[in-house]
């Protein structure tokens, strides 16, 4: 017979062990995602009803409130994203033009993905734009998953409620899905593979899918990611999106 003192000794444990709110798994799910920089090499492959088309890229980040994403590809070669903060700015090298975007652009897709430029502007906690529950836990891909809701506090916010599947043991998201305010699913991100690079866990393959649009997807792939080295001087600045 287990005594109530070592019973107790063992609840405290477990309690320890996980989360005891959603909050908490929230907080721990941005953690493992927060780095001083990254940089990477990976494409973006675009499906749709006329055929499938591979766009490559370099990134870099700083914080979460700092990103820069330079095309390599041929058509698109040169052309740049640079968010700061909340604010996106697009160049085109050919006419030599920055332009930023502002209201509804941001929910244009970006090369024609199913990634608007809306989903590049998150660099808030989830905490502050969400109210989240924590529905139970489900099996995906054989691993078990946190289930968690998040409902919008305001408008405005780019999607009005979503569900975060997170795995229970990396604290990392496995899919999520987005709705409107009616609850009409919008998208959804499904990540297909993670990588350990410094002895930390990376998304490194993933697929979008917009519900809007009829046999679309965009796969997300990282072929090479670098995490908290130094980054080139002053390139988050519009002065640095000619170069």
């Amino acid at each position: 017979m287990i005594r109530p003192a070592l019973a107790a000794a063992l609840l405290l444990a477990a309690a320890a062990a996980f989360p005891q709110s959603a909050e908490e798994i929230v907080r721990r799910l941005e953690a493992n995602q927060r780095f001083r920089t990254q940089e990477a090499e990976g494409s973006l492959v675009i499906t749709d009803r006329f055929g499938s088309r591979t766009k490559t890229f370099l990134s870099y980040a700083e914080g979460q409130e700092r990103m820069l994403l330079a095309f390599t590809n041929v058509e698109e070669k040169g052309q740049k994203i640079l968010r700061l903060r909340d604010e996106i700015y697009l160049y085109f090298p050919e006419a030599e033009e920055v332009v930023r975007l502002q209201g509804a652009a941001l929910k244009e897709s970006v090369m024609g993905s199913d990634f608007s430029y809306e989903d590049l502007t998150g660099e808030k906690s989830l905490l502050d734009l969400y109210e989240v529950k924590l529905s139970g836990r489900e099996l995906l891909a054989g691993r078990e998953q946190f289930l968690l809701e998040l409902k919008a506090r305001a408008r405005g916010v780019a999607y009005p409620a979503q569900k975060l599947w997170v795995d229970v043991e990396e604290y990392l998201p496995r899919r999520a899905e987005y709705y409107a305010l009616s609850g009409r699913l919008l998208k959804t991100l499904e990540v297909l593979e993670v990588r350990r690079v410094g002895g930390r866990s990376v998304m490194s393959r993933a697929i979008m899918r917009d519900a809007m649009k009829k046999s679309s997807s965009t796969e997300f792939r990282v072929q090479r990611v670098k995490l908290d080295e130094p980054l080139p001087k002053n390139i988050f600045s519009l002065e640095a999106l000619s170069w």
